[in-house]
Order: C-alpha cells, then structure tokens, then sequence
C-alpha cells in the first residue's frame, strides 16, 4: 500500500481490513504472563500480531509445588523455593524487555493448600508480582479461551489437565459456557493407594460424576490441552511415525488412543522419553494421564480430538482483546503481520490473491484463506539464499507457530510456496510430508505456487492490478489479459512461467493486452 492510500477505501474482501497497527491490537503487541501450575511455572511473552502472536519469549522451571499435596496438605517445599526463583528470574527479564506488567495467576496446588495464601504473599515480597490464585472454573474459562485464541467460533468440549487437577469447559459459538474442575491431575493420582486398579477405579467413578454435571451429549469435538495431552499425543506421533511433530491440531481418534496407552504402559518409559524428548518428570505423569485420557474418551464418546497448544496463558492473552480482535481469522492476521514486516513490497499479497482466485472458483472459503495465506506469505523469504528459498518457505510455512490451521493445511501451504519458488519438488527432504496430501492437493499447490511464481514477475505497486486470469476448463484455454502498466513487464522469463503454469492445469495459454 502506497503512503497516501487511505486503508479504508480499499475492498479488504472477505478477510476485512488488516488490525495490527490499530490502537487496541498495538496495546497487546508484547504481553507477558506467568502460569504457577501444580508441576510448572512458566513465563510467555507474546509479540508481534496480537491475534495470532509469536512467542517472544517462553521459559518453564519444573517445580512440582502439587507433589505430596493431597498427603501434607502443603506446598511441596523444594518447590516453594524453586518456584519463588523463577519468578524471580522472569521479573528481572520482564523488566529487561521493557514489559510494563506482568499477569501472574496460580492454579489447583496454591488455591488447595494450606500454605497457598503464605506463598502467595512471599512471591509479592521477594518478586514485585501480584499472584492471582484462581479457582477450577475460572482456570477452566480461560483455557476455554486459549482454544478460542486458535480457532475462532469453536464448539465442542475442551479438557485442561493440570499436575493437580483436570477441567472441562464447554464450548458453543466461541462462548465458553459449563465449566467443572475435578482432582484427576497426574500427581494427585500417583498418591492414591492400591496401584493401578484403584486409580482406574477413582478415574471412571469421578469421570461419571463429572459427564453427569456437564451434561454433555456425546459426538462433539473434544480439544486437549496440558502437558500431559501433549506428551501423549507426542508419543502417539511416535508410535505411528507421523512425519509433521507439530503438536497443535494433532488429530488423535479414540482407537489412536487406545493403541497409544497400551504402548505407553508397555514401554520402558526412559527409552520412550528420549526418543520423544519428553522430559523425566513430565513423562513420570504419563501413564497416569493414559489411564484418565481413555476414561475420558469411553465417558464422553467424542467424534474427534484435536490437541490445542494454546490454554490458560494464551486465554488470559485473549482476555484482553477488543471483541473485533477475537472474531478475526488468526492465520490471515499473522500472515498480514509477517508481510508489512518482512516481504519487499507489503501490500502485493493482497493484489496476488485477486490475481490468481479465478484459477479456483470452487475453492470454499476454507481453501480461500490457505491461497489468501500463500499470497501474503509468497516474498517473506526472500532474504533466504535463492537455492535454498523453496525449502526455506516450506519448512516456515509447515513449522511456524501460525494458528488456525489443520496439519495437511501447513503441507498444502507450505508446497504451495514451495512451488512459487522451484519445480522440483519430487525427492526433497519434505516428501514424507508430501503424504499428508491427496493428489488433487499436490495437483492444487503446484497451480497456486506456479500462479505466484508469474504473478511475482508482474509488480507494479502494491496497489496496482497488473491484470487478470480467466480458466477455461471446457476448452482448456488460460487467458491472460495484461494491464498496459503490466505489458513491459511480460518478458520473455514471465512468458516462461505463463506456459509452465497453463502446463500444470493442463492447457493451453493465451495473452491478450488491454489498449
């Protein structure tokens, strides 16, 4: 966009205007929380496009302050102090990033013990930090929240366990709405006499307790949050040896689940560990965990589950957001960021997607904002070296922290741009991840890399149209019909990539230019 252009004259379609330099979205730019959980503490910093925003900074201390809890009715003490140094520390680095607050909230272990109030009072003394302690509904709400933060206008049931306890919240219509807490934390657990019969036992008695108080029917989407899920679910990528290790929107079926816990119980859980790069005491909770997940699931019968990074830190996060902020797509949002920040001419992505729509008219508007994504994301890397930019594209788009999309979307995105960049794609170091895709989306992503890679030749501004795309399918003619602006650009390398891209959908070109 062009200085003088005023932003609201421009048809933004669909997506709407972009909201990362207004005011409300510039005051959530670098937030930073702190989450005093049972097993961890952990400090986040978020920045960058507040609707989707990056990890500035994340650091988690494990201090088990929950262990021994349900015996001594105490804090455990060496967690205490390990506690109060951390916070400690993430104060001092808070203040070093020039954060002017921190939120601190504190969950099951400090609201349930004895000591909880002491500790709370000793980390404002020895810190400067004001704890929130919270109780189970309230820790329900707001990790509800966090799974709103990545999928906007959800529904279903979301489940946070923590080392002390273990919510369900309600979703309907990004509304976060029934809320119960219960003590089916791992460490709660490990306390319980009688091995693992009696905590099967315990398990299933309270589950039924809490489908009775939730009043859930069965078949809804069933969204996962805590370490424990994580570590699960990493192990569950493991035992299938699935090729993409990110963890947010992994899709577990209950089969899945159950094949996951009997190798979980059956294996030696240090080897596991390694392998997974699960840390000790979070893998100790594990198995524990196993037995609560498929209780969960025998319960509540969920159609599917979906593995949400996102919780209580991220929820607080959206809990300060205007309502206009929350409502907004966070993958168009965080694309819209990295192009004003990174791409050579910010505001062309906007111009590409009209360019190359016509090549899709029945894409439905899930596979509109994975092209509308593309095009924003198509110059970000072109600072990487240019033998390397089609990998390097790849590998951002199908590892980076971006919300908002299914697992075989970041493959379908992240070949897309490689295909801007390169027609080599077949033998490259990605092409297990190539298996998350059908045909039709291999044949897809290869169009839409191709249709960038010609309409890259033809910039102007980033305001100016350099012309339009018409797909003939009947008779297998792609028109292209040239702005006089764009015609000096058509050169003979543009005329190239012309016919390379009328090639992959498998016809003929033809261009035309306006007078």
């Amino acid at each position: 966009m062009t200085q003088t252009q005023d932003a609201d004259a421009i048809d933004w379609g669909p997506f709407g205007r972009p909201l990362f330099e207004d005011a409300a979205a510039k005051g959530l730019s670098r937030v930073g929380v702190i989450d005093v959980g049972s097993n961890s503490v952990r400090m986040v910093v978020f920045d960058g496009a507040a609707r989707s925003p990056a990890y500035f900074y994340n650091e988690k201390i494990m201090c088990a302050l929950g262990a021994g809890l349900s015996q001594t009715g105490h804090l455990n003490p060496e967690g205490r102090m390990r506690a109060v140094s951390a916070i400690r520390r993430f104060a001092a680095l808070a203040d070093g990033m020039g954060i002017p607050a921190l939120t601190a909230v504190a969950t099951a272990a400090v609201r349930e013990a004895s000591d909880g109030m002491e500790f709370r009072d000793d980390v404002l003394r020895e810190t400067g930090i004001k704890l929130w302690v919270i109780d189970g509904k309230e820790e329900a709400r707001l990790s509800a929240q966090g799974v709103l933060l990545g999928w906007p206008g959800s529904y279903g049931l979301v489940c946070d366990i923590g080392g002390s306890s273990m919510e369900l919240a309600d979703l309907a219509e990004g509304r976060v709405g029934r809320r119960v807490t219960s003590a089916l934390g791992p460490l709660k657990l490990r306390e319980i006499k009688g091995g693992r019969k009696a905590v099967k036992a315990y398990v299933r008695e309270t589950m039924a307790q809490l489908h009775d108080e939730m009043g859930n029917e069965t078949g809804m989407r069933l969204f996962l949050v805590g370490g424990s899920w994580r570590a699960i679910a990493r192990v569950d990528m493991e035992r299938r040896n699935y090729p993409l290790t990110v963890l947010h929107e992994y899709r577990m079926s209950s089969r899945q689940i159950s094949k996951t816990a009997e190798y979980i119980r059956k294996s030696d859980l240090q080897e596991l560990r390694v392998r997974c790069n699960i840390s000790d005491s979070r893998m100790s909770l594990v198995p524990l965990a196993a037995i609560v997940l498929k209780e969960l699931m025998r319960t509540f019968k969920p159609k599917d589950v979906a593995i949400s990074s996102y919780g209580i830190r991220e929820g607080m996060l959206y809990e300060q957001m205007p309502r206009e902020l929350r409502e907004r797509d966070p993958l168009i949002e965080a694309c819209r960021f990295v192009e004003a920040k990174d791409a050579r001419l910010p505001g062309f992505g906007r111009i590409l997607y009209e360019f190359v729509k016509p090549l899709f008219p029945r894409a439905n508007w899930q596979r509109k904002r994975i092209i509308k994504a593309a095009c924003l994301l198509h110059d970000v890397s072109w600072r990487a070296h240019p033998d390397y930019r089609g990998e390097v594209t790849f590998d951002n788009a199908t590892r980076a922290n971006l919300g908002g999309l299914k697992h075989y979307e970041r493959v379908l995105l992240g070949l897309a741009l490689m295909n801007r960049y390169t027609s080599k794609t077949a033998n490259s170091r990605f092409e297990p991840l190539f298996a998350l895709l059908d045909d039709t989306q291999i044949k897809e992503a290869e169009i839409l890399g191709r249709a960038m890679r010609l309409g890259a030749m033809l910039w102007l501004t980033a305001d100016a149209e350099p012309g339009t795309l018409k797909w003939k399918p009947k008779t297998g003619e792609l028109m292209l019909r040239l702005t006089r602006q764009a015609r000096p650009l058509f050169g003979e390398v543009a005329e190239a990539r012309f016919a390379a891209l009328a090639n992959a959908m498998g016809g003929t070109g033809t261009v035309k230019f306006t007078k």
